[in-house]
């Protein structure tokens, strides 16, 4: 589902409502209201001022395209329902084909909400024998009139669904009623106490001559409203002056840093591979065993290579120094350094497959088997004059060593992929039980070994005993002792870094807050993350997270989701500590800080982040840097850092945070709440909650919940969905829309666009992106969050 935009005008209202709307308005909330909202919806929308009691507010009212809506008649047509007629219905007696009243949510395309299509056929058949068998000609007339283009239709249907005694009048047990039924719908939880004061306030507002009910009439003022004129959201090439950016221009500029990297390492790896297959082309041995011989030690010295690189990407300590230098930051892409590895370890897949599958496949038969007497003439000497038999050949040290790297890369390998890592469901049920974040952390450990028997393996080479050859310790030793070092950096720092908790919060959804006291020489930056160990858990285990702290803060903090077997563990260890009354926290160890992607926000002026889920917590450290410059505005926008020098921060932020759970909004409140006012100083950050399992606005099944929130924002300064001063938009965002609006609003800027979640959005984001910034004269580049 998603959110959809209008700009047409709609009908004034009648004269003689007993509601009298004010004469103008085109915020989204009062000014009046106690509190300011955050933000405004990025769908275009019209505010309906009403008087509740001695007070001016605003309703939100619906655009064309949002109006009441039964069902979605785009996705769903009448072809399509009498399709799925067909399918139910049965004919008895050889009567005409029907179906059970209870398949009517089936046949409508309203399967995943029986209780509100039930609702729905009794109000389109009336009090009286509702449940009865739906013929094919009674479905399309209720059909019809669900679908009827004309407003009045719908919302006298509306009407007869909240009038549950069908007496032309609603009053506010029927509002309830309603309320309580579509709650649970959008999988919201409402009490009954907050579903009286709700219904409570719509019958404030529209029953102003306290008669106790409603009537059709002043439903209707909630539904209708003039809508001002405006340009639509495909509309945003318009009144641009500038050209805009060529795409070649524009890809070349997102990529041309990662691009240089990885031609870099090609061309190296291609060139020891040349250097090293001519080398082998002119030696004796080639006369026995071809160019076999020659692509193996071609392989092998990239081999020697990427095992030495690898190692670079995954020193996290070294890459968070060399980041803060703008030279380097700005030639090398560090916010790749994990796709990096994983190249790398690709290229050392094909360099395995490479050296050893033409050593086993061609090197040993022709030596077992090569004529005796060119054998003699050439490598006999380095096999003791022997000509040895293939299996003797697999019991030499070199090769033994090679095949045990072989079998030990195969598990680390195939470990570190993403279903094994994620204990994915399409891995069968044994598998998984083996498999997960766990294993794949110990598993690559077995990297120790590896590098252990690759230098045995390079010491014992049969075809040569020339010291000069045997280059293997030359390429890893700096990579080596770099990683050594700081993994020995890591495990001194940590080990003072006990951290004293100082708040312990568990949310819903499974997710643990800790808030501890700042070691004293932290130092961080908004984005960072650090590592935590339990050693209850695991002495040996550190996991990633976001804090969720700012650097001017007193104190670090996390949101951990548990997703995993450890996070489940700590999360059962600190639920279990909460209960008990002497409340002893398991140790907690951190390492860090590190740096990460969404550190690269301070480079613009405007800045976007879009986090799905847990994924907002690399930004929630930023939104606080926002609020900590805000109340100090001698700063300005210019933060100092914790290296003594003065960094330029960005002058505006829009967080666009999508979440399918309502308990979700529950992890950030205080934050949110802190935003908010921070918000009424100066207007540095906009906030959008997306809440997915809620109905798209519009959709019958929202819509009084969506009038609700916004008589009840308007009025208390609060949102019913979120319980802070943000306003929580419906069903997932229109990403369109929102970069149309963004281009429209920021010509000519750069903006920044950092995305923590799923990979899918990520690939649909970062082709916005480049979409807008060919088509308008915004620029907007995409940074994504690895770990």
């Amino acid at each position: 589902m998603e959110m959809r935009k209008g700009s047409q005008s709609a009908q004034k209202h009648p004269a003689n409502l007993a509601l009298s709307p004010s004469s103008s308005s085109s915020s989204c909330s009062s000014s009046s209201a106690s509190v300011v909202p955050l933000t405004c919806s990025p769908v275009e929308q019209t505010a309906l001022p009403y008087r509740l009691g001695s007070r001016r507010i605003s309703v939100v009212s619906l655009s064309d395209c949002e109006r009441l809506r039964f069902v979605d008649t785009a996705g769903s047509e009448w072809r399509n329902v009498e399709n799925r007629f067909n399918r139910l219905a049965t004919t008895v007696n050889g009567h005409e084909p029907v179906v059970k009243w209870s398949d009517f949510g089936s046949c409508i395309g309203m399967r995943e909400s029986p209780e509100f299509a039930n609702e729905l056929l009794r109000a389109l058949r009336g009090r009286r024998d509702w449940k009865k068998d739906i013929t094919k000609n009674e479905l399309h007339n209720y059909w019809c009139r669900m679908t009827d283009p004309w407003l009045d239709s719908r919302i006298e249907l509306f009407f007869d669904l909240c009038d549950r005694n069908m007496d032309g009048r609603i009053d506010e047990r029927d509002i309830k009623k309603v309320i309580l039924l579509s709650a649970p719908i959008n999988k919201l939880s409402v009490k009954h106490e907050e579903a009286e004061e709700q219904a409570s306030l719509i019958m404030e507002v529209l029953d102003i001559e306290h008669r106790g009910y409603i009537e059709p009439s002043q439903l209707e003022s909630l539904f209708k409203v003039s809508l001002p004129k405006g340009s639509s959201a495909t509309s945003y090439q318009k009144d641009q002056k500038l050209e805009p950016t060529s795409k070649a221009e524009i890809l070349f500029r997102s990529y041309w840093r990662r691009t240089w990297i990885i031609l870099f390492w090609l061309i190296v790896c291609f060139a020891l591979f040349t250097w090293k297959f001519i080398q082998y082309r002119h030696r004796t041995a080639f006369q026995v065993m071809g160019y076999c011989l020659s692509t193996a030690k071609g392989a092998a010295e990239t081999l020697k290579f990427n095992m030495a690189l690898i190692l670079l990407p995954v020193c996290r300590n070294t890459i968070t120094w060399l980041r803060k230098n703008r030279g380097f930051n700005s030639v090398i892409p560090f916010n790749d350094n994990i796709n990096f590895h994983k190249l790398i370890a690709a290229g050392i897949v094909i360099g395995v497959i490479l050296h050893g599958g033409t050593h086993l496949a061609c090197d040993f038969p022709r030596i077992s088997g090569s004529d005796s007497s060119t054998f003699r003439q050439t490598i006999a000497a380095r096999f003791g004059y022997q000509q040895p038999s293939y299996f003797q050949i697999l019991a030499t040290t070199e090769v033994a060593t090679g095949i045990a790297m072989v079998i030990l890369m195969m598990i680390a390998f195939s470990l570190a992929t993403k279903w094994p890592r994620r204990q994915s469901p399409p891995l069968p049920r044994s598998v998984r039980k083996v498999t997960g974040y766990n294993t794949f952390w110990y598993s690559h450990h077995l990297f120790i070994l590896v590098y252990a028997l690759l230098i045995v393996h390079s010491m014992f080479l049969f075809l040569t005993d020339n010291l000069t050859e045997k280059t293997t310790w030359i390429y890893i030793a700096i990579p080596v002792l770099l990683y050594a070092g700081e993994r020995i950096i890591r495990a001194i720092r940590s080990g003072f870094c006990e951290v004293e908790i100082l708040k312990v919060n568990l949310y819903p959804g499974k997710v643990l807050s800790l808030k501890w006291r700042k070691p004293e020489g932290f130092i961080h930056k908004s984005g960072m993350y650090i590592f935590i160990q339990c050693p209850q858990i695991s002495p040996f285990e550190w996991h990633p997270f976001s804090l969720t702290c700012g650097p001017k803060d007193d104190y670090l903090s996390v949101h951990i989701r548990t997703l995993g077997d450890w996070s489940y563990q700590l999360y059962g260890l600190f639920q279990e500590a909460q209960v008990t009354r002497l409340k002893q926290y398991p140790k907690i160890y951190i390492d860090g800080p590190y740096g990460a992607a969404s550190q690269d926000h301070i480079k613009y002026d405007i800045v976007v982040m879009v986090g799905l889920g847990i994924g907002v917590t690399p930004f929630i450290s930023i939104l606080k840097d926002f609020a900590s410059r805000v109340k100090k505005p001698n700063i300005n926008h210019v933060a100092a850092s914790g290296e003594g020098r003065i960094e330029k921060g960005p002058l505006k932020a829009y967080l666009y945070w999508v979440t399918r759970e309502q308990s979700s909004l529950n992890w950030f409140m205080d934050i949110m709440q802190e935003i908010a006012e921070t918000n009424q100083k100066q207007s540095v950050v906009e906030v959008f909650n997306f809440l997915t399992s809620v109905y798209q606005e519009g959709d019958a099944r929202s819509a009084l919940i969506s009038i609700i929130q916004s008589l009840y924002h308007a009025k208390n300064g609060m949102d019913i969905v979120s319980r802070t001063p943000v306003h929580t938009h419906f069903a997932r965002p229109n990403w369109f829309n929102i970069f149309s609006k963004l281009a429209r609003g920021h010509r000519g800027e750069r903006i920044g666009v950092f995305y923590c979640g799923p990979l899918a959005l990520a690939r649909e984001l970062e082709r916005l992106c480049t979409k807008f910034s060919t088509k308008t004269t915004t620029r907007f580049v995409f940074h994504k969050e690895n770990y």
